[in-house]
Formats: structure tokens, C-alpha cells, sequence
């Protein structure tokens, strides 16, 4: 009895240790290519055109950050991407939900047929030519609204919250009409503070989405009084490649292009670095969900 124990005690620490040396090759294949570009961007433009790995800057330098912030249209370009992340992602989880709110109701007349269509938009789209004209048709070219309306509802999150939705108990929604609630009141004192965590999940995954989205403004933006961050710092990645951009002096000769792309990088990373440990709690208890049926 005791050699089992002993055998099985052994096994478990194998086990473990195998776990381990595993997470800590995941973690390092992660954690030392951030490191390296994040050094990297600190490092003077002589070090990167050394070439070769780069642990720590040998030759400290902001002028990377400098070229990428000398353009007066930088902050412009923040405040139009901080703006579309935050109304996108609070009108596109709101919108969700209230679809989801309806959808998760079995008495709402045509459900069946609402979900189908929803299911399918899920697996085919009109493309990009049909879209592109439907949205010059709505006058939404060069409009701030092009970040947000096209991007209001995704029927992936609508099933997630209406699964989650289904979860709330029936009694509950009773006792809040029998004491003269309405739909809207029970939407939104009961079912929006019980589904946080689903909420928090779509909107953490939105927000990246939003903050990240270069191909809106790619097709549908002109005006570079509305690019996003992304926008503008691939603009500024590009001319940092040409001689022209260098005689007009947006760049210094002390920066690479290559040290310009890795503080871009960086730039665009950092608040989604920043924001993903505060929501992370509610992000792991949406994934969870419709993971257990109790």
C-alpha cells in the first residue's frame, strides 16, 4: 500500500515538474520577444544597426519615441482612436445585449427566425465591394460614425449574452414585474449588473478590436483629421522609409526606421497592456461561460 503511494506521489511530482519546465518555454517563447522589442526601442539608432539580440539598450535613446511624437497630428490621432474604442465598445455592448435581452425571451414572436438570420450573417457577408457602397450610401465616407455604426452589432457576443441572459431564473424577472417593473427597468437594474462578466468579456475583446482596426479607416477614411493612431503611425513608418521624409527632418538621422516601428509597436500596444489586468478578473469568469450546465 505504501510502494502505491510512494509510486503515485512520484508520479504526481514528474507530472508537475514536466508542467512546469513546459509553462516556463510557453512563458519564455512569449515574455523575451516583448522584452526584445521593447529594449530595442530604447536603444540608439548605432545599437539596432548592429544588428543581433538586444537584452538591454547599450546606448539608451528616446529619440525613437521623439520621431514618433514630433508629428503635431500624434495626439489628434490618440484622441480619435481613444474616442471610437470607448463609444464603440460601450454602444456595441450595450446594442448586444439589448438584442440579446429580446432574443433570450421565448415569447418574443418570430425568435426562431431572428437567431436564423443572425446565424447566418455569422458565416456569409455581402464583401467588401457590396459594403463599401452600402456605406458610401449612407454617407458615412470620411465620418467619424464609420468607426462606430458598421461595428454595433456582432451576432457572436449576441449569442453569448443571450445564453447567459437564458441563465438569469424566470422567478426573478417575476418578482421584478409583480413589484411594477417594465422591460426596460428589468433590463437595465437586473440583467445588465447580473451579466458583468459576460459584458466585460465582449468589451475587453471589442476594445482590442477597436483599438487595433486598421482597415476601416484604410477604406472607408480620406481625411486625416480622423485617422486613428494606427493610422497615422503607419504613416509616419512610411515615410520614415523615404529619403524625402528625411531632408524634411520628421526624423532624425540618430533614428532607424527599424527603431521607429518598434516604438510604434509599442505606442500601439501599450494601453491594451494597461487595461487587460483590470479586466481580466471579469474575463475570466465570461469565459467561462455555458463551460459548465450548473
Amino acid at each position: 500500500m505504501n510502494s502505491k503511494a510512494a509510486k503515485g506521489d512520484w508520479d504526481s511530482r514528474i507530472f508537475d515538474a514536466i508542467n512546469i519546465a513546459l509553462l516556463v518555454v510557453f512563458t519564455l517563447i512569449i515574455v523575451v520577444p516583448l522584452w526584445n522589442v521593447l529594449v530595442s526601442s530604447f536603444s540608439s539608432g548605432r545599437a539596432l544597426a548592429e544588428g543581433g539580440f538586444i537584452f538591454w539598450p547599450t546606448e539608451l535613446s528616446l529619440e525613437n519615441y521623439q520621431a514618433v511624437f514630433r508629428d503635431d497630428g500624434i495626439w489628434q490621432a490618440f484622441f480619435i482612436s481613444v474616442a471610437k474604442t470607448l463609444i464603440g465598445v460601450i454602444t456595441h455592448v450595450f446594442f448586444c445585449a439589448m438584442v440579446g435581452y429580446g432574443l433570450s425571451k421565448r415569447y418574443v414572436r418570430g425568435r426562431k427566425f431572428y437567431v436564423t438570420m443572425g446565424v447566418i450573417t455569422m458565416f456569409f457577408s455581402g464583401g467588401m465591394i457590396p459594403t463599401y457602397l452600402l456605406i458610401k450610401d449612407l454617407g458615412m465616407l470620411n465620418s467619424f460614425w464609420v468607426y462606430i455604426i458598421p461595428a454595433l452589432l456582432s451576432f457572436y457576443d449576441v449569442i453569448i449574452l443571450m445564453n447567459f441572459f437564458r441563465n438569469v431564473p424566470d422567478s426573478l424577472e417575476e418578482s421584478a414585474k409583480i413589484d411594477g417593473g417594465g422591460d426596460w427597468r428589468i433590463f437595465l437594474s437586473i440583467f445588465i449588473p447580473l451579466s458583468m462578466p459576460a459584458m466585460a468579456t465582449i468589451a475587453l475583446f471589442n476594445g482590442v478590436g477597436q483599438w487595433n482596426d486598421f482597415m476601416t479607416t484604410k477604406l472607408y477614411i480620406t481625411d486625416q483629421s480622423l485617422y486613428p493612431l494606427q493610422m497615422m503611425l503607419y504613416e509616419i513608418i512610411v515615410q520614415s522609409q523615404t529619403q524625402s521624409m528625411q531632408n524634411a527632418g520628421s526624423v532624425v538621422i540618430e533614428t532607424t526606421t527599424k527603431g521607429v516601428q518598434l516604438a510604434t509597436i509599442v505606442v500601439t500596444t501599450l494601453p491594451i497592456v494597461v487595461i487587460y489586468p483590470i479586466l481580466q478578473r471579469y474575463f475570466i469568469s465570461g469565459m467561462m461561460l455555458g463551460a459548465v450546465k450548473e
